[in-house]
């Protein structure tokens, strides 16, 4: 590329251009307008004007998550930067590739405590893969390079790059690097696998269970896990960002395990003698007790991040390396090993997994007219989509709800927060879903409390003009913080109970968007159907559920993965 001399704002723009990003998600400020401003004329990259700089984080997040893609933000200096706090953190905890842009006051006014400076590289240093304060705007094109570089490879996640106002104003000769070298950063990381020493446990396993994280996600290893799964033929358990990963409308896939998984599923991890975890990172979500977790259990850990082999539990074989390039070499060798040795027969292993499956299914109480049930809500949903939605959630009650009653049958379909956990994330996600595909049918399932932390870029969905339809699920209360006081804090409902404010529906109606209501089970029908044929915007739907439906199975936190409260 033949250098052109510009300024280190229109370079920005360029790096996006050549990166081939197509939307940038942020709110303009004082700090960082020269961007915005040589934005103004570029023909590729658009900009999505949200309300809130969080709000464009998430919807970054849910471009990267449905499509594999790098998503991008954008946010001004001191507040503009530090309301991307929340969404950086989220994309860190669960491995999202995302470039973080924001703008700074200019350099001679760093650390002067000048109007909006924050030090936004050293706040989100702990939550980033790496973070650039820019000095020079000769190191621009190098730096934006690097960062989409590092977001996108190894283990996916976040990056920041920090420009000064006067750097971006600064000239520069401009020419974009082909390639990247960053010395002490050279992903996947090389070794040599022991490939023969986990096919040997696989061979010997009589109760084996493969469990499948957020990795096979990242890695895009859908027909190198489907063809894995084939060969060994051991039941599959996931996590909430496994969902999809295998379809869990396979007889052989348990669906997610965990502290509000299956039953079946749960007695599955822990009376197995095999684990093989691809792509996961045994977080206290998924094993409960550390100590009691799967005590017969042999592990063998495939991941792309070394830090995550041993971190919580002690892997019998480890391997290390990208899950796409290493998983059919481990299924090659692995029916080496069953021609030549054999197998440990695993038929009992299936008798007593499907008597657990018969005796302990998923399960509510039905409560005839009275009540709406919200499980039911999703069962409704699932089945007039025949599961064909991307679906995204907030956090709370609903979201496990979600989890457990949507089966998600294609990859990246299912997309939620899950390490950080963060309410609010449901409707930028929604957007950032739609935008990346057009075509789709996005559905977000969000709880009430979730939904009004980042209500306010409706306006944002309306003025894209996107058919996304929201399905809030409200129990009038902070619900799954109210699970927890109900079971633990003697009922003592402290600061949980929610008013009925706003009137979604008004508030649906003010923003330009349909909004409905069920407030019975005789009402549903008909509100679902009207949500789902609508065309030509967003569709907000209240749906009064029960207000003390809890989640069941729970594992109380400390808990054994099989001491199970199973509720009613």
């Amino acid at each position: 590329m033949a250098k052109e001399k510009m300024t280190g704002a229109k370079a920005v723009v360029r790096a996006l251009e050549a990166e081939g990003v197509e939307w940038v998600f942020g709110m303009p400020g004082g700090a960082i307008l020269p961007i915005y401003d040589a934005l103004y004329d570029s023909k590729k990259v658009k900009h999505v004007l949200v309300r809130h700089e969080q709000t464009g984080a998430h919807a970054a997040e849910g471009l990267a998550h449905a499509t594999g893609k790098v998503g991008v933000c954008f946010g001004t200096s001191g507040p503009g930067a530090t309301n991307l706090v929340t969404g950086i953190a989220d994309a860190y905890m669960d491995s999202v590739p995302m470039v973080a842009i924001t703008g700074n006051v200019s350099s001679a006014l760093i650390g002067s405590d000048a109007f909006q400076e924050a030090d936004i590289t050293g706040i989100t240093m702990p939550i980033t893969k790496h973070n650039w304060l820019v000095t020079d705007v000769r190191d621009l094109p190098r730096i934006l390079k690097e960062a989409f570089y590092i977001a996108r490879t190894g283990r996916p996640g976040p990056v920041l790059v920090d420009i000064p106002k006067d750097v971006q104003n600064a000239e520069l000769e401009f020419e974009y690097p082909d390639r990247v070298d960053i010395p002490g950063y050279h992903p996947p990381v090389r070794e040599e696998p022991r490939l023969k020493d986990a096919a040997a446990l696989i061979r010997g396993s009589s109760r084996p269970v493969i469990y499948l994280g957020g990795g096979v996600r990242t890695s895009g290893a859908y027909e190198e896990v489907a063809k894995f799964a084939e060969l060994v033929g051991a039941p599959v358990v996931t996590t909430v960002h496994g969902k999809g990963s295998f379809p869990e409308t396979h007889p052989r896939c348990l669906g997610m395990f965990g502290m509000h998984g299956s039953k079946f599923a749960n007695y599955t991890v822990q009376e197995s003698d095999l684990i093989i975890a691809l792509g996961a990172r045994f977080d206290d979500r998924v094993t409960g007790k550390l100590s009691t977790f799967a005590p017969e259990a042999k592990i063998v850990h495939l991941d792309v991040d070394p830090a995550e082999i041993s971190k919580l539990v002690t892997a019998t074989v480890p391997l290390v390396g990208d899950l796409k390039l290493l998983l059919p070499q481990l299924t090659e060798e692995t029916r080496n090993a069953f021609q030549t040795s054999g197998r440990a027969d695993i038929a009992p292993w299936w008798v007593k997994v499907n008597a657990w499956r018969e005796k302990h299914p998923l399960r509510f109480t039905a409560q005839g007219e009275e009540h709406i049930m919200p499980q039911h809500v999703i069962q409704r949903i699932w089945e007039k989509t025949q599961g064909k939605a991307f679906v995204t959630t907030g956090v709370g009650k609903h979201q496990m709800f979600a989890a457990q009653y949507w089966k998600t049958s294609e990859p990246r379909h299912f997309i939620t927060s899950g390490g950080l956990g963060t309410m609010g994330f449901c409707l930028p996600a929604a957007i950032g879903v739609q935008l990346a595909r057009p075509d789709a049918l996005v559905i977000g399932i969000d709880g009430d409390g979730s939904f009004q932390m980042t209500l306010q870029d409706l306006g944002t969905a309306v003025d894209l003009n996107l058919n996304i339809k929201i399905f809030i699920l409200n129990n009038l209360f902070l619900g799954m913080v109210h699970q927890w006081q109900n079971l633990f804090y003697d009922n003592r409902l402290a600061a949980t109970p929610l008013s009925d404010r706003p009137d979604f529906v008004k508030l649906a109606e003010a923003y330009g968007c349909l909004g409905l209501r069920a407030r019975k089970p005789s009402e549903l029908e008909d509100v679902l159907d009207r949500a789902l044929a609508h065309e030509g915007g967003p569709v907000i739907v209240d749906i009064r559920t029960r207000q003390d439906e809890h989640v069941y199975p729970m594992v109380p936190a400390g808990a054994p993965l099989n001491d199970m409260i199973e509720g009613n």
